[in-house]
C-alpha cells in the first residue's frame, strides 16, 4: 500500500495537536492539583449542640440542669442512649489570591467527606449539606457540617456524669472544640471535573492544616 505525503504530514500534525492537548491537560490537572493542596482548614466552633434534644449552651455543668431535664437525661442512660446533635463549623482558606506566582481561582468544595474524633476516639461519618465556594481571597470561609451521634455507642466503658461532662465541654456554656478532630478528605470542582485530595488531613482546632 502506497501512503502519499500529504497522509503522512497529516498524520504527524494530529499525532502532534494530541500530544500538545495531552500535555496541556496535564499540566492543568498539575496546576488545579497544587491549588487544591493549597486549600487549609481548621475547626471553628460548635453551635447548636443538643443532649437529647435540649439545649445545653448556657449549662456548664450538671446542677445547671433542671430537675425535669436532669431525669430525663438520667433515665436515657439508665436505657443505654445518650444521642447528642451540633453543628461544627470548620474554617477554610484559599490563599490562591493571585499574589506569590499563583492564580487567583474561586475553589467550589463540593464534598468533605470526614470522620468525627472526640479525644482521639472515630466515631461517624459526615459531609457538606451542599458545595461551597472558597474565594481566593485569602479570607477565611465557614463551612457548616451537621453530625449526629450516640455517646454511648463509643464510649459505653464512661460513667454517667463523664459521657455528661463531655457533652458540656464541648457544646455547653464554656464548651469548645479543642477534644474534637476531624479525618477528613476533602474534593474540589475544577475545569477538568471533580479533584479529590490526594490523601487524608487531620482537621484541628488549634491551626489550619
Amino acid at each position: 500500500m502506497i501512503i502519499n505525503r500529504k497522509t503522512i504530514v497529516a498524520a504527524v500534525v494530529l499525532a502532534a495537536v494530541m500530544f500538545l492537548q495531552s500535555c496541556a491537560a496535564l499540566n492543568d490537572m498539575a496546576s488545579a492539583l497544587a491549588n487544591l493542596q493549597r486549600l487549609r482548614f481548621k475547626i471553628g466552633g460548635v453551635r447548636d449542640f443538643r443532649l437529647l434534644g435540649l439545649d445545653i449552651s448556657g449549662k456548664a455543668k450538671l446542677s445547671d440542669f433542671g430537675a425535669g431535664d436532669l431525669l430525663r437525661v438520667a433515665q436515657s442512660y439508665a436505657g443505654r442512649k445518650l444521642p447528642v446533635s451540633f453543628v461544627l463549623d470548620v474554617l477554610a482558606v484559599n490563599p490562591n489570591d493571585g499574589t506569590g506566582g499563583t492564580a487567583k481561582t474561586t475553589s467550589t468544595l463540593t464534598a468533605l467527606e470526614c470522620r468525627l474524633l472526640i479525644d482521639g476516639e472515630p466515631t461517624v461519618n459526615g459531609n457538606i449539606d451542599a458545595p461551597m465556594e472558597i474565594p481566593g481571597t485569602g479570607q477565611t470561609s465557614v463551612i457548616p457540617i451537621r453530625l449526629s451521634l450516640d455517646l454511648l455507642e463509643f464510649f459505653a466503658d464512661r460513667r454517667y456524669e463523664d459521657l455528661v461532662s463531655l457533652a458540656l465541654a464541648i457544646g455547653g456554656r464554656d464548651g469548645s472544640p479543642a477534644r474534637l478532630s476531624l479525618d477528613a478528605q476533602p474534593t474540589v470542582s475544577t475545569p477538568l471535573g471533580p479533584i479529590t485530595y490526594p490523601g487524608r488531613v487531620t482537621i484541628v482546632s488549634t491551626d489550619f492544616r
